[in-house]
């Protein structure tokens, strides 16, 4: 685990899904309706969110080595925001890795599908406090909460606005902690891979699952965060080489960041 210097991308033209929007809401309806259609299904390995299931542990182990021990040596353990956690995937590998996790999705059916899952397959005995709640980042804002780590994982491509959830995110973050977004570069190959191969050839994830226009690259990333007073400390690629996820320089498609809050 290491918190490693600043990074600094290339600068970049704005994605065509950042521009100014009057709501300051990070929630879209359609798409929570969407993943509320799928909450049934989530823990499915098997099933419409496979690549996530795929995924989510190289997401997960990737952000806790990347991360300070000293975080892990205090009387108690760190307190991480999951947003956007959907049925509970990776909050339920946050807590098993050491988080105090508290995981929030603005999906009804979605929390209560990581309730069940989490009553049905309890944690394992050594694993940190997980709790589940619906809303949004609003919504904790209005009570006050900060966190030593926040957490969107494939997320931000479904924001209404990337700059105010990015800002949402670095609000909820206390002062020197760290935020992790995991999301895909609006490129030709994630054009071709990610949107029409996964949904449409080989049908790995629903059709309309994304809107390849929403798509953030890595330096639109990094100037938006840089905007919400984050500090870039890393960023890589995430590259399926059947059977598994890796760690590579390849960010073309999917990709990983952290950042902290100064």
């Amino acid at each position: 685990m290491k918190a490693g210097r600043s990074v600094r991308m290339p600068v970049s033209s704005p994605s065509p899904s950042s521009e100014p929007h009057k709501e300051t809401s990070s929630v879209i309806d359609d798409e929570i309706n969407q993943f509320s259609a799928l909450a049934k299904d989530w823990w499915n390995p098997k099933g419409p969110m496979a690549p996530l299931h795929a995924m989510n542990p190289l997401r997960t182990s990737w952000i806790v080595k990347h991360l300070p021990t000293s975080l892990f040596q205090q009387p108690e353990p760190p307190t991480l925001l999951d947003i956007g956690c959907g049925a509970g995937l990776a909050s339920e590998r946050f807590a098993s890795l050491g988080f105090d996790t508290l995981g929030v999705d603005a999906s009804e059916d979605g929390i209560q599908a990581a309730k069940a899952h989490k009553s049905l397959h309890p944690l394992p005995p050594q694993a940190a406090p997980l709790h589940y709640l619906c809303g949004n980042a609003e919504t904790l804002l209005d009570e006050g909460r900060q966190f030593d780590v926040v957490s969107a994982l494939e997320v931000i491509e479904h924001v209404r606005d990337p700059q105010v959830f990015l800002s949402l995110l670095a609000r909820l973050t206390k002062k020197g902690g760290y935020v992790a977004v995991s999301t895909m570069d609006r490129s030709l190959r994630s054009f071709l891979m990610a949107k029409l191969g996964a949904e449409y050839v080989l049908r790995l994830l629903p059709v309309g699952t994304h809107d390849w226009r929403k798509f953030i690259r890595p330096a639109e990333l990094d100037s938006m965060a840089r905007q919400a007073g984050l500090r870039l400390l890393d960023l890589k690629g995430l590259s399926y080489r059947p059977p598994h996820w890796r760690e590579s320089h390849d960010t073309s498609i999917n990709y990983i960041a952290l950042f902290q809050k100064d």
